[in-house]
């Protein structure tokens, strides 16, 4: 659940949320709450299928057709690299406002690290326990800058149902950023790995899907509040690095030393989420072998690093193309999912799959369709 809800609460995270709750201001609760009500469909339904199957998600496409897997899971790595490439150039902000080293030198530094983790011994266990505790560090110092930003409340709820502008890239820049492309997978396949699946682990897998939607959506409504009353106090914020200014406008010295450990904390989460899952994606016949895996995932890290070091955008675009771009893949993978669970009861070994369930699935997917589409335009404008 933390592996979801980490890779997902990265420096896209933080960058898209600051940079759109600065455009719309309180409009952008509106867009939050849409986004965190087609997570919720998506999320159920593939931890629940993948879960029940036993099968990851490239797996499951070649049972329904094959080749249809490979596909997929090229798309998805695909995604999750230019993530990755996000997730360094999160890490190098950090590394930049924390030490004062070069962006790019801080992206290095942070890819350094992400490699040391799945490089020592019984790294799935210390994966396991380094997320959950930068999540809740992340969590906490978020919380702490929103409380002293005394953001309008009551404005954020009135426009949470009523908003004064409907900005569809930012929905799908969000959906995108938190369950778009690999950060769908993330928890459900290391459920996988850790043997969690079948009928009789249900009510485990549903609750652990459900939970981390809902640990995403505290941390993005934290991060809203915080940025939100920063910017109606007439703020504004810096287009090298808008997160920043916004934690040290709320408070100070001190909030900038609090933006720091955060942004680097989702950075390193995120680039160890999206390798993990990208990797796992490469190859089903790298299950258990830990070693393998591993250095693959370190080669993962190292070509990221990589292109981010020779491109020449700045890391506050990159990470809203990334969360984009997933956003328009999103449809694509979930159809798969949405198909085995209608047409191939036979693939979840019988198990009856709920109606509701399901029918919440295919709105997701058609709104999810329709916002990829309405974002087009946007994307385009955005990378120019």
């Amino acid at each position: 659940m933390f592996l979801m809800a980490t890779a997902a609460i990265g420096p896209g995270f933080i960058t898209q949320t600051t940079v759109f709750t600065a455009s719309l201001g309180a409009a952008f609760a509106f867009a939050i709450l849409i986004s965190i009500v087609v997570d919720i469909a998506v999320q159920m339904n593939v931890w629940r299928v993948l879960g029940v199957s036993g099968l990851r998600a490239q797996e499951l496409g070649n049972k329904i057709l094959p080749g249809v897997g490979w596909v997929l899971a090229a798309l998805i790595a695909f995604g999750g690299l230019i993530f990755n490439v996000g997730n360094v150039a999160g890490g190098g902000l950090g590394l930049n406002a924390l030490l004062g080293v070069d962006a790019k030198v801080g992206g290095a530094i942070t890819a350094a690290v992400a490699i040391a983790i799945f490089l020592v011994r019984r790294a799935g266990v210390a994966l396991d326990r380094i997320v959950v505790v930068l999540g809740l560090v992340m969590i906490l110092l978020t919380c702490y800058t929103a409380i002293v930003s005394k953001p309008p409340l009551a404005e954020a709820l009135r426009q949470t149902v009523f908003p004064a502008e409907i900005d569809f890239l930012a929905i799908t820049t969000l959906i995108g950023g938190t369950v778009g492309g690999y950060i769908t997978y993330a928890g459900a396949h290391r459920l996988i790995d850790s043997g969690t699946t079948g009928v009789q682990n249900i009510r485990q897998i549903s609750g652990a899907s459900v939970t981390g939607i809902i640990v995403t959506g505290i941390m993005r409504v934290l991060l809203f509040l915080a940025v939100l009353g920063v910017v109606v106090g007439g703020v504004t914020l810096a287009a090298e690095n808008p997160a920043a200014t916004a934690f040290q406008a709320a408070a100070g010295e001190l909030g900038l030393r609090l933006f720091d450990a955060v942004l680097w904390a989702a950075a390193i989460t995120s680039v160890i989420g999206a390798s993990y899952t990208s990797v796992s994606f490469l190859s089903a016949r790298l299950r258990g072998e830990g070693r393998r895996r591993g250095l693959i995932t370190c080669g993962f890290i190292v070509v990221s690093t990589g292109i981010f070091l020779l491109i020449n955008q700045a890391p506050p675009t990159l990470l809203i193309l990334a969360g984009a771009l997933n956003g328009l893949v999103l449809p694509i993978g979930f159809t798969v999912i949405l198909w085995a669970a209608w047409f191939r009861r036979d693939l979840l070994g019988g198990y009856r799959y709920p109606r509701w369930l399901l029918i919440a699935g295919v709105a997701g997917w058609a709104i999810s369709l329709f916002l990829g589409w309405m974002a087009l335009g946007s994307l385009g404008k955005l990378w120019s």
